[in-house]
């Protein structure tokens, strides 16, 4: 994952895209896109112009399917499906869990944006964004017992914490000023009873969860430890 910001000239840098269901098969516009938008210019302007890029290289799972020297597109033969049943892939095994946040992390509790995050939190935005995304991309309203996993959450204490808020600022070129998108950052050890959670989980680690996603924020990873 990139975390600067500024980059000199020549330098190269990575950004991902995540699509959903039949937004996959219009993976060569969203190169074109970003052809153009490499060309156009992103960011603030220096000296009356933005910074201007060449998109290189297009990889899906860890495999080139698009390079700008050929100009062609190898589409994935098979693409992954949105699954609640997944194996959770993790660093141990035991009734720890690690979240370690990769980008900043913005979910209300009690309508106002939280610095703390208790298990049952994590738990009801990945609810929230699993139903939404089921709903609209997959085969409909998941079967989960809503209120029993958020009930058990709430009985999933936290081990140790070091999270922090970071205040973010993006620039928006559509409306020229910098927008506010500060979230936590950091991680959060958690025990108790979480192998009920954990296909959610893993399924959250990819569709990432809270507010502001299609700017990339809310993603993490989450492992089991001894």
């Amino acid at each position: 994952m990139e975390t600067r910001t500024h980059y000199a000239k020549g330098e190269a840098f990575e950004c991902g895209l995540i699509l959903f269901g039949e937004m996959n098969h219009n993976l060569p516009y969203f190169i074109y896109a970003f052809d153009l938008m490499g060309e156009i210019g992103i960011g603030r302007k220096v000296s009356g112009e933005r910074a201007r890029f060449c998109l290189e290289h297009v990889f899906y799972d860890q495999k080139a399917i698009y390079d700008r020297d050929t100009g062609i597109l190898k589409a994935p033969e098979k693409l992954e499906a949105l699954s609640l049943k997944p194996a959770f892939v993790a660093n141990g095994s035991g009734s720890r869990l690690k979240v370690t946040l990769c980008t900043p992390l913005r979910i209300k509790s009690e309508n106002k944006l939280s610095a703390e995050l208790p298990f049952h939190l994590i738990v009801r935005a990945a609810l929230r964004r699993v139903s939404s995304l089921f709903n609209c991309y997959g085969e409909g309203e998941p079967d989960l017992d809503y209120s029993g996993l958020v009930r058990n959450a709430e009985g999933i204490h936290t081990l140790s914490s070091d999270l922090r808020w970071f205040d973010w600022r993006r620039y928006s070129n559509r409306q020229n000023q910098d927008m506010e998108m500060g979230g936590m950052v950091g991680s959060v050890t958690y025990e108790g009873n979480l192998a009920g959670h954990l296909p959610l989980i893993h399924l959250a680690q990819k569709t990432h969860i809270g507010k502001q996603t299609a700017f990339g924020l809310g993603k993490f990873v989450a492992a089991l430890v001894v």
